[in-house]
């Protein structure tokens, strides 16, 4: 594991998670949240500023993109919902050949199933806060389990 990067670095904005009293998730009787993609895309741009400045300094080769929706692939349940997607090598398990013609890590923040969940723009910006701080830390190597435990699940 690289020095910078201490075991289970907890990635906390400031010292403090964004608290979102968020909705019963399953909620499908209510309409989702109207919010426009430009919107949706400054939400997202302020939640990459809640990162610490030092850890936004040690992501490497990654690029984060927007997508309404996530396609479920073959082989998996055709319900599936994700929020976000962080697809890559993570920093923990690289080597020094990893850079050698290696695509960016792409960490990708789905719309449509976020407006879904929320019931008001303040949900959606500490969802988005959540979600984007979520895949970050899998960029660093840190599990599910272990976003859990810290309150980023």
């Amino acid at each position: 594991m690289p020095a910078n990067l201490p075991p289970g670095l907890p990635i906390i904005p400031d010292g403090e998670r964004p608290f979102s009293p968020l909705p019963d998730r399953s909620a499908a009787h209510r309409a989702p949240f109207e919010m426009s993609p430009e919107d949706f895309e400054e939400a997202v741009s302020d939640a990459l500023q809640l990162i610490p400045a030092k850890a936004a300094s040690a992501m490497d080769n990654v690029a984060i993109f927007i997508e309404d929706d996530y396609t479920p692939q073959p082989g998996e349940d055709p319900d599936t919902v994700l929020l976000g997607l962080y697809e890559g090598v993570p920093l923990t398990e690289r080597d020094s050949w990893w850079d050698a013609g290696s695509l960016p890590d792409r960490i990708t923040i789905f719309r449509q199933p976020i407006l879904n969940i929320c019931a008001s723009r303040q949900e959606v910006i500490d969802e988005v806060a959540i979600t984007v701080v979520h895949e970050i830390a899998h960029h660093f190597g840190i599990d599910d389990d272990r976003l859990h435990e810290l309150g980023w699940g």
